[in-house]
């Protein structure tokens, strides 16, 4: 089964890593065109891109997808089947049709739950007991084909979405070979999904990163996970901008947003229902660093609020 692959960040690059060591026949890599990145804003390579010239194969990035643009390349390449990982970019339907199998896509949630572009970081923000892989047939819709095969794991407690990717990005690429093992030898039994049961995993951006101290504790504290490693939440001290990585929960009540103090736990600060502690922050002109580290050599005002 000759396979194209079309992907662009970390995680896709982690499926074509493992399609490689599985030995299939990947007749080319499609990935995002190289984008200037950086202080420098010097072009860098896609991860995907780098991962397939580590293993010599052809790389492919057109600016455009549509019009037709890369059905030269299809009949030069004739996939049987093409998967898609994270690639970035709606697939025209001359191309979700090309295949004989069709094309398929490896999505970080139990679809039909988070279709959309951050399923992992707003299955911890929502407090998910549990997310997954899914590997689907894909259709014209926004996630919406259907479902050829889910591995289920667990949402840590306090798992930051960064660590929960990297489980997902490993689950995704052996899940992903043993669909296509499936799909070629005939059987794998495709499910339809209950579009009544979806819902929809917005690209996040800064402003859902804002603390709102007036929700209960738990809920900031998924806030926190979630938005770790980017951008992280964020709240104001003292006008300006700081950035928490880790909290855990305390006890305690008081006015939403007040710290209560610091001590060899962290820096207190009240919720909507109780109280938690800060661990890691990025106060404002420094690094990111344990607030307890930071309370050595910086003051910080017990009874400021947070938030304004």
């Amino acid at each position: 089964m000759k396979i194209l692959f079309m992907g662009t960040p970390d995680f896709a690059a982690r499926s074509l890593e493992y399609l490689v060591k599985s030995g299939m026949d990947i007749v080319g890599v499609i990935s995002q065109p190289d984008r200037p990145k950086g202080r420098g804003h010097k072009l860098q390579p896609t991860d995907v891109k780098l991962e397939a010239q580590k293993h010599g194969l052809d790389v492919y990035q057109p600016e455009t997808l549509k019009d037709g643009a890369i059905s030269g390349l299809l009949d030069a390449m004739r996939p049987d089947i093409i998967v898609v990982a994270a690639y970035g970019k709606i697939l025209p339907e001359y191309i979700i049709n090309y295949p004989r199998y069709g094309c398929v896509n490896v999505h970080a949630s139990i679809l039909p739950k988070y279709r959309g572009a951050a399923p992992i970081q707003w299955a911890v923000i929502n407090g998910e007991a549990e997310t997954g892989v899914t590997i689907m047939q894909m259709s014209k819709g926004l996630d919406t084909g259907d479902i050829l095969s889910v591995e289920k794991t667990p949402i840590g407690e306090y798992e930051t979405a960064e660590s929960l990717f990297e489980r997902l990005s490993d689950i995704g690429g052996k899940l992903l070979v043993k669909t296509l093992e499936m799909i070629e030898n005939g059987s794998v039994t495709p499910i339809k999904q209950d579009d009544d049961k979806s819902t929809y995993a917005k690209m996040i951006s800064r402003d859902d990163a804002k603390i709102d101290w007036a929700m209960p504790t738990k809920s900031i504290i998924n806030l926190i996970y979630g938005m770790n490693s980017w951008p992280l939440a964020w709240t104001l001290y003292k006008g300006e901008v700081l950035k928490i990585a880790t909290a855990y929960k305390a006890d305690g009540t008081g006015e939403p947003g007040k710290i209560a103090g610091i001590d060899k736990t962290g820096m207190k600060v009240y919720t909507g229902d109780g109280a938690m502690y800060i661990d890691v922050a990025q106060f404002p002109g420094s690094k990111k660093m344990k607030v307890t580290d930071y309370a050595r050599g910086h003051s910080v005002e017990t009874g400021a609020v947070l938030g304004i």
